[in-house]
């Protein structure tokens, strides 16, 4: 990435795995096939076998391979990192929240930097906020899947709630620039289009590649 930063508003808001219940929230999942949570936004209850990662093992940058979120389509590089914050006032958990992005034809680095909070009433999911003076946006996103692919890359899949400014979306992520292998991707997909939540079902059918330059 180029040196020189710029901030830019956000348009929008800024997971081969089975989840043993007895698991500790820190370690990923390791299995033959993702198990799906529902978005926050449906009635559905979560698997009982799935057990959301706390933000310690969220720590770190991940890269955006895939999207349905149609402000990436003209972006490339996007990586968001998060860092475990001290806890809010009331003990919910917190992130520091920071994506870092290239327009395709630019090499200036644009950022989103937001907090995110353990949401109420859904483990998993995170209410954003903008800081400065993105302080009055905010958005709804959730871990719907997340684990270890065979050769160890990890990944997770997140849910964005719609907004006033976009569309309900959904992002994979992966912690190799790179991206994950073939057949990762491949179930991931097949995990999603075979929930019973439709909307995640669609999502899932329109997924794109995020451009990412090479190392």
């Amino acid at each position: 990435m180029a040196d020189s930063k710029a901030t830019e508003s956000p348009t929008g808001p800024m997971e081969e795995s089975m989840v043993s219940p007895k698991m500790s929230k820190n370690e990923a999942p390791n299995a033959e096939k993702p198990i799906v949570a529902p978005p926050p936004t449906s009635s559905q209850n979560q698997p009982s076998a799935f057990m959301p990662p706390t933000a310690e093992w969220l720590s770190g940058t991940w890269h955006v391979t895939h999207s349905t979120l149609p402000m990436w389509k003209t972006k490339r590089n996007v990586d968001v990192t998060y860092k475990p914050l001290p806890a809010a006032a009331d003990g919910k958990a917190r992130m520091d929240d920071m994506v870092e992005y290239q327009t395709l034809t630019s090499n200036k680095v644009k950022t989103i930097h937001g907090i995110d909070t353990a949401a109420e009433n859904h483990e998993g999911a995170w209410d954003w906020r903008g800081t400065g003076w993105l302080k009055v946006a905010t958005s709804h996103w959730a871990i719907l899947s997340f684990g270890d692919a065979k050769d160890g890359t990890r990944w997770a899949v997140t849910y964005f709630q719609k907004t006033l400014f976009t569309p309900a979306g959904i992002d994979i992520y992966s912690s190799k620039r790179s991206g994950l292998d073939v057949d990762t991707v491949k179930d991931i997909k097949d995990a999603l289009q075979v929930v019973e939540d439709r909307e995640v079902r669609y999502l899932s059918a329109v997924l794109f590649e995020v451009q990412h330059d090479e190392e």
